[in-house]
């Protein structure tokens, strides 16, 4: 069983409607339960700035700054994380002309956000997901991206770098510089970056493909099929060397066509994720929607299984209106299965009743007008 990292205590200020809350919690599973518009899924995107990035609803921070507020926002928690207690802080400081998101671990500032993933790992899922499937690309390699990351901490850095190195290449192409001295550094490094990216998704999703497929029986979802295409599709069996070869001849024969694209046309920014419902061999994309939210979910929730299992402790999970069109069966199903992942679980509803068959296994909060009680 891996370990539990569980939040004990959670503070905010001003931050979104929350003027102040403070939570206290002891290890058990979270249920919020309110009105629409009260402040459930707020609280739960606090608790999602524990991670890198923006949180769940990647936010403008100052979007998240409650209004009327003197200064930036600020989210405290304790928890018992992968290294023990800890005590984390972070917030903005407005201070400067910049927005800049501080993070502060046990008293002391840290040097990146990265930090965090030595501590918990924070994953989620929100209604506004519900059209993965059906969106565009960029979404599903957001996502995509974040399943690695919950992994491989280093995968968000070498996606920034080659996002830099992409924009360089791109600028030297707007402006007619093709100087070959500057523009074969910079695509030797992007396709270092760039296979990297790729071999690291594929090796997740090879990772998570065959935990669904021993979890076909007993899942009460529907499995998922997982593929990527739109880079070096079919390739990644090669040594990596002969790909980032490849990639890199690709980068130089089409300066040109970039060029007049004023863009880069191919590479691991162009990659989707390919999902089919593996019981009715159906592209994901083609399913009804509740077929394609128990997709989600099941693919949500055998992630953060494989989490736990590569990791040995698991994740931190937030499923907002999670019980939401589920009948009352599958939601028993449902919350067994979120209790045998070994975790701690935020949920939120509008209902206290349809988490009943949680029952001892979670504490129960109202929400109501910027408060929490329990």
């Amino acid at each position: 069983m891996p370990h539990k990292v569980s939040l004990s205590r959670l503070k905010l200020t001003d931050f979104r409607n929350y003027a102040a809350a403070s939570l206290v919690l002891d290890g058990r599973h979270v249920v919020l339960t309110g009105d629409n518009g009260a402040g459930k899924t707020n609280l739960m995107e606090a608790v999602s700035f524990l991670s890198p990035g923006r949180g769940m609803r990647r936010a403008a921070y100052g979007d998240i700054t409650r209004v009327g507020a003197q200064g930036g926002f600020s989210i405290f928690a304790e928890l018992d994380g992968m290294e023990g207690d800890v005590e984390i802080g972070t917030g903005i400081d407005t201070s400067d002309e910049v927005t800049t998101r501080r993070l502060r671990i046990n008293g002391t500032t840290a040097k990146t956000v990265d930090e965090l993933t030595d501590h918990l790992r924070v994953l989620w899922l929100t209604p506004a997901m519900d059209g993965l499937f059906t969106g565009g690309s960029s979404d599903r390699r957001r996502f995509l991206d974040r399943l690695v990351l919950s992994l491989d901490p280093e995968h968000g850095r070498r996606a920034s770098d080659f996002e830099r190195a992409m924009r360089s290449r791109n600028k030297l192409l707007d402006e007619g510089r093709f100087d070959p001295s500057w523009l074969s550094g910079i695509e030797e490094q992007m396709a270092s970056l760039g296979i990297a990216m790729a071999l690291a998704r594929q090796e997740m999703l090879g990772l998570l493909t065959r935990l669904i497929e021993e979890s076909r029986e007993t899942s009460p979802f529907p499995s998922a099929s997982l593929q990527l295409s739109g880079f070096m599709d079919g390739q990644f069996s090669r040594p990596s060397v002969d790909l980032e070869d490849e990639y890199t001849a690709t980068l130089a024969a089409n300066r040109y066509r970039d060029a007049g694209a004023g863009r880069t046309l191919e590479g691991p920014h162009r990659a989707d994720l390919i999902v089919h419902h593996r019981e009715k061999q159906m592209e994901a994309a083609r399913c009804s929607t509740g077929e394609q939210k128990a997709l989600l979910v099941g693919l949500v929730l055998a992630h953060a299984r494989l989490v736990g299992n590569l990791t040995g402790h698991a994740p931190i999970l937030l499923l907002d209106e999670i019980a939401a069109h589920l009948d009352e069966g599958r939601r028993a199903a449902l919350f067994d299965l979120i209790d045998g992942l070994g975790g701690q679980a935020f949920m939120t509803g509008t209902d206290h009743q349809m988490f009943a068959a949680l029952a001892e296994r979670a504490q129960f909060f109202t929400v109501a007008e910027g408060r929490v009680f329990e």
